[in-house]
């Protein structure tokens, strides 16, 4: 028996199952995002990581700077539903012994 048999799932309606869904981001969930705090947290995690550029060509040495004179538009971009993220650069990344290759998505800063 699998767990899509229907002996094994609840019966349940259409109506029932979307009104029990619950927005993926709400505000509340939005505003921890743009906290100070959780931008920090971010920030210091790309650093010890040694974060590359994304397509945006931005370096760990120009992000600070960036940061402080663009944060404001950006945070309520982010707030108002208006912000666009740019396409994420790919990089191959040969997997360990030859075993094949692993894709992986650098995101830009901010556009």
């Amino acid at each position: 028996m699998t767990d899509s048999d229907v002996s094994m799932n609840q019966p349940r309606g259409d109506t029932v199952w979307r009104t029990d869904m619950q927005p993926a981001l709400d505000m509340n969930l939005m505003a921890q995002v743009v906290e100070k705090a959780n931008l920090l947290k971010a920030w210091r995690r790309v650093k010890s990581n040694k974060g590359a550029p994304g397509s945006d060509g931005m370096s760990l040495e120009d992000f600070p700077a960036y940061a402080r004179d663009h944060w404001p538009t950006i945070r309520q971009s982010l707030l108002d539903g208006s912000y666009c993220p740019q396409p994420v650069r790919r990089v191959v990344i040969p997997k360990p012994g030859g075993r094949g290759e692993r894709l992986l998505g650098v995101p830009t800063v901010f556009p």
